[in-house]
């Protein structure tokens, strides 16, 4: 039986992505070995709630008949995807759905937790993307993935600086 969602749902999940994200980078950073890397941390934590409130925008902005309207997905394999990550959470900034930071994690650990993390919300919001009407903002989820993608080439440059 085909897995639905609706709009409201969808931006829901990735409020949820956003609101995580940004709560992993701000514990990363009270854990950051260097002022450098706290920086850095602290200033990807601002980019999650600039996204979280574009994604709260756009929810905002669906009518009462458009949040209940389901997504076309004739071959479902984006609400199959969807699925999956709703089931695993597999939010921003999580090691695993049930283990946060200890706070015992080197530098180079955390960034590629991050790094990891990054890398399935651009596979996620290009799935979204592809959901969302030209109208609905699809051009805001795009803005969103270049962000995402940018987050992933800092991540690699710092770690490369290790």
């Amino acid at each position: 039986m085909p897995t639905t969602f609706n709009a409201n749902e969808i931006f829901e999940m990735a409020e949820e992505m956003e609101r995580n994200g940004a709560k992993f980078y701000r514990k990363a950073a009270e854990n950051a070995s260097d002022d450098q890397t706290k920086q850095m941390l602290l200033d990807m934590a601002d980019m999650e709630d600039g996204h979280l409130k574009t994604f709260e925008e756009m929810r905002g902005q669906l009518s009462g008949q458009e949040k209940g309207w389901t997504i076309f997905d004739p071959d479902n394999q984006s609400a199959l995807y969807l699925q999956a990550m709703a089931d695993a959470r597999g939010y921003e900034g999580k090691i695993t759905p049930t283990k946060e930071l200890t706070g015992n994690e080197a530098t180079k650990e955390i960034l590629e937790i991050a790094l990891n993390s990054e890398k399935e919300s651009v596979v996620f919001y290009f799935g979204l993307k592809g959901l969302v009407p030209i109208r609905a903002g699809r051009d805001k989820v795009e803005a969103i993935i270049i962000e995402e993608l940018s987050h992933i080439t800092t991540l690699l440059n710092k770690l490369k600086s290790l």
